[in-house]
């Protein structure tokens, strides 16, 4: 059986936490799968929610890692980031999707969807189909409901522009699982 991450795992560089976390394992109530895509945001950026500092909403950016970072986009979806670096940095990595592997009637009947490639391509889908809201922002991820597993093995990672921001659009944060059929989008220009 996989390692369980701890919080000292997000208590690094958030661009090596992004990178670590493409092949673990992310179950929500015993529902989930392998992430396959995720996005850096340092607290330097001007794409981070936590550059023009603290709010009510980004608040969980600023106290310790290994949290979760909920928020609605557009105010329609939900996305799940996990905060990483030392407390009070502020920096997150957007979870962008996961291959669906346990769990599949559960999210097939949240997202009224069968195309299993479908369900979790893309943050907000991925929380619907795991039913993360905003009511699960600032919960620990390393205790129910969540569970993160360690990747078993080695993985080839591909790295390219992030998707859907209007600022720092050339900084290459986005990373990936290579080949998977499972991305929000394929890495046309991988860096």
């Amino acid at each position: 059986m996989a390692k369980s991450l701890s919080q000292a795992f997000f208590r690094r560089s958030v661009h090596e936490v992004a990178r670590d976390l493409i092949g673990t394992t992310l179950l929500f109530k015993g529902v989930g799968g392998r992430i396959v895509e995720v996005e850096a945001y340092h607290h330097t950026d001007p794409a981070a929610h936590s550059f023009r500092g603290p709010t009510s909403r980004n608040a969980v950016m600023f106290g310790p890692p290994g949290y979760a970072y909920v928020y609605r986009s557009y105010g329609i979806h939900w996305c799940l980031n996990f905060v990483c670096e030392p407390e009070g940095s502020a920096s997150a990595v957007l979870i962008r999707a996961i291959e669906p592997e346990t769990g599949l009637a559960a999210m097939r009947r949240r997202r009224r969807l069968a195309d299993q490639r479908l369900l979790c391509a893309g943050p907000g889908r991925l929380c619907e189909a795991l039913g993360i809201a905003g009511a699960h922002n600032g919960l620990a991820l390393d205790a129910p409901p969540f569970e993160l597993f360690a990747r078993t093995a080695a993985v080839e990672i591909v790295a390219g522009p992030r998707i859907g921001i209007t600022k720092a659009v050339d900084k290459p944060w986005r990373y990936g699982l290579e080949g998977s059929r499972f991305l929000s989008r394929r890495f046309s220009s991988p860096i």
